[in-house]
């Protein structure tokens, strides 16, 4: 199922959500100018590598100068591909502007760079030693989702549902949407605690802890930040 938007009009204008989603496309387009070995050294740099956080490495691997514990910062900007950044730039628009509405600009920046620092601390407790690199967005949006999920849950999604040959569109409440997505990464979570490792992330090329992670803490630090503070007609 893939949202096209959901029927939740805002009050303001989320300036916070377009800048990350052009900080994000910008950056991704760096990425690619990098040569393949450019690429792997600016990784290792910069994306959350559990083993290095952990200081456990068996192996040498790349290096920054700067303290590794920046990378739970940074690695929320990198992507692994055009269908990687497409798919949560695709998330944090639909989802992204009603908490941002919620919380304010400068609150809803916090909160979403909390999500991806807890969601990539989800993902390291469970996988401490690893030397592959985690990257991407999700695990912060993932929070956004979590907080949409409490604030909005009778809101509409306009979904795009595959059947067979056909393809129609559907309007989902988004308590549906977004907890079947949740009960999808919780499952492959724990199914995945006795898989090996794959190139990128975790798990068959996904984070699924930073995801489950990331939308139990936004539906925890939400009301924290005052998601509840300002009244609405899609609670």
């Amino acid at each position: 199922m893939v949202p096209l938007n959901d029927e939740n009009p805002t009050s303001k204008t989320a300036f916070v959500v377009y800048g990350l989603i052009v900080a994000n496309v910008l950056l991704f387009l760096y990425e690619i100018s990098l040569s393949d070995i450019q690429l792997r050294q600016f990784f290792y740099s910069w994306a959350v590598v559990p083993c290095q956080l952990s200081n456990t490495c068996s192996v040498p691997l790349p290096t920054s100068q700067f303290p590794e514990w920046l990378t739970l910062f940074s690695s929320q900007f990198l992507h692994g591909g055009w269908l990687h950044l497409g798919g949560n730039m695709l998330f944090l628009w639909i989802f992204g502007n009603n908490v941002e509405d919620c919380l304010g600009h400068v609150k809803f920046l916090i909160f979403y760079l909390a999500c991806g620092v807890l969601a990539s601390l989800s993902q390291w407790f469970f996988s401490p030693g690893s030397a592959i690199p985690t990257l991407g967005a999700s695990g912060a949006i993932a929070g956004v989702m979590g907080a949409y999920i409490i604030r909005f849950p009778k809101a509409k999604v306009l979904t795009l549902l595959p059947l067979g040959f056909f393809i129609t569109t559907v309007r989902i409440p988004a308590f549906f949407f977004l907890g079947f997505w949740f009960l999808q990464q919780a499952f492959y979570s724990f199914a995945s605690l006795n898989t090996p490792a794959n190139i990128g992330m975790e798990g068959g090329g996904i984070a699924y802890w930073a995801h489950a992670g990331g939308f139990v803490f936004g539906a925890i630090l939400g009301p924290l930040f005052g998601l509840f503070s300002s009244p609405d007609t899609n609670t």
